[in-house]
Order: C-alpha cells, then structure tokens, then sequence
C-alpha cells in the first residue's frame, strides 16, 4: 500500500469518527427533556384599539392581556369594569396599557372638558395652514400668539400677545373624525390651554386684527417679550409721529406724550444798585 493510499483511508476513518460523534452528541442533545420555567402572570386592561383623546371606553374597546408580575403595570387596572364608562384625556394606541392618569374622574365624562386643568379654560382660534404652521401645531406642542392689526386707521402693527401657550387639540371634532383612516385633514381650528385673563385676551385679539401662532420649542420656557414691529420699521423709515387730536377745544397727544417745553424765555431784567451791590431780577 502506498504512502499516499494510506493518508487518504486515515482522513476517510477519521471523518466517518468525528461525523458518527457528532451525530450521537446531536441525538442525545434532542433527547433531553426540555424544562419549561412558569412566569407567574397577570391580567391587565389595554387598549383594542387606537383611540384619541375624549373617547368614552366601552366593553369593545378594552382587552384583557397577561402581564408579568414581575413588571407591573403602574396605575393599571386588573378588571375591566374599572375603566369602562370613563374618557381618556389622553391619546392611547392599539394594546396599550390603559392607566389611571390617562383617564378622566369618574363621572366626569368625556369629550374636552375632562382634560382641563383647574382654574384654566380652553379657547378655540380659527385658523389656516400657514397660520396653523404647515400643520405643525398638534396636540400637546407650545406656541406664542402674534396679533396684527391697524392703529388709528393709519399704522400697521404686529406683536406678541401671548406667550409659551399649550395646544389642547387641533381641528374641530368632525375633522379628528375624517382624520381616523390615516389621511391628512386641514385643520380649521386650533383649541388652547390658557388662563382665564388670557382667553379675554385671545378673544380681543380675534376681534382686532389677525392672529398668527408661532411654534416654539417644549423645553424653551422663557416668556418672549418683544416692542412689536410696524410697517415703517421694516423699510427702515423713522418713527411716525404722534398722533395729535383735538378735543374740545384742546389739541392733546394720544400717542406718544412730546418732551416737555423748555421754559418761557424771559421778557426783560431789572437792575438794582443798592450802595456796592448789584442785583439783577427777571420780570416774566
């Protein structure tokens, strides 16, 4: 037998050992009885379906799901009689845990007026897309509120009103509803958290010009404080002056008040020589 014929029947040999091993490792690996270990479970109420916000829960709308004890649920619920009946003030998406905080008080209703704070009041603006920020302006973003309108019928003036105001919903509830298969709806009106001063506030500014909502970063807290800007400030053009009126009889500045005059100048002196000194009185 030749060198090489025996190489060939040692690798032959050996590749038959090694395959004939494996093949009995991979048996016995299959015969091993597998252990499942039990996760104790269970059962919370989650959403069945994505659901916006004011939504009255129904039995159809709520599913019970097993969930690990080991990570509960915070303010979940483990029947679902305890949220049917109740409106979420809050947005929730399908399979969702449903939890206390996303819920109205019992009794309390659904829709809108649930999810106002105490002491605020909601007020709706209508709107257009570019006012609307290209559709942008979304539940739950903050925004500054920009009038403009005509001072005196002659002078055009923009300003800040309002400042780092809370979107509540945006579009009336007929277009939340269109809005339900995924397609894109317009909105016409935008509603807003505001105190009960500031709803005074948008509602005259509504009935004086123009509003415009500017959209602002969440996390930028600062109020904006801002002079306003005039249509002759952005031609670089001087300040227009005061608008004077007259009112019986008296011309009076309504605008912007002029420096004081300077005083009267003095009509002639008199000398006064008494002994060595001399005095000198103004006679007005």
């Amino acid at each position: 037998m030749s060198r090489n014929t025996r190489t060939i029947l040692v690798l032959v040999v050996a590749l038959a050992v090694a395959g004939g091993a494996s093949f009995m490792v991979y048996r016995a690996v299959q015969n091993i009885p597998v252990r499942e270990v039990e996760v104790r479970k269970y059962f919370v109420a989650v959403a069945a379906r994505p659901m916006p916000l004011g939504t009255m829960l129904q039995a159809s709308d709520v599913k019970m799901v097993a969930w690990p004890e080991s990570a509960p649920v915070a303010g979940g619920f483990a029947k679902p009689e305890d949220v049917l009946n109740r409106g979420l003030v809050d947005a929730v998406s399908e399979n969702e845990p449903i939890t206390e905080n996303k819920l109205a008080p019992v009794g309390s209703g659904a829709g809108l007026p649930p999810t106002i704070p105490t002491g605020m009041r909601a007020i709706s603006v209508r709107v257009n897309e570019v006012i609307g920020v290209a559709g942008f302006v979304i539940p739950g973003t903050f925004v500054d509120m920009v009038l403009t309108m005509t001072r005196n019928n002659q002078d055009m003036v923009s300003r800040i009103v309002l400042t780092n105001v809370q979107v509540l919903t945006a579009g009336t509830r007929m277009d939340q509803e269109a809005s339900k298969d995924g397609r894109a709806v317009p909105s016409t009106v935008v509603t807003l958290l505001v105190t009960p001063e500031n709803a005074e506030k948008v509602a005259l500014a509504g009935a004086a010009g123009t509003i415009t909502l500017i959209l602002r970063n969440p996390l930028d807290q600062e109020t904006t404080d801002t002079k306003g800007t005039r249509v002759a400030a952005l031609l670089g053009a001087p300040e227009p002056p005061p608008v004077v009126k007259t009112v019986s009889g008296v011309r009076r500045v309504v605008e912007r008040p002029r420096e004081a005059p300077a005083p009267a100048p003095a009509i002639y002196s008199v000398e006064t020589i008494r002994a060595a000194k001399r005095t000198a009185e103004v006679v007005k």
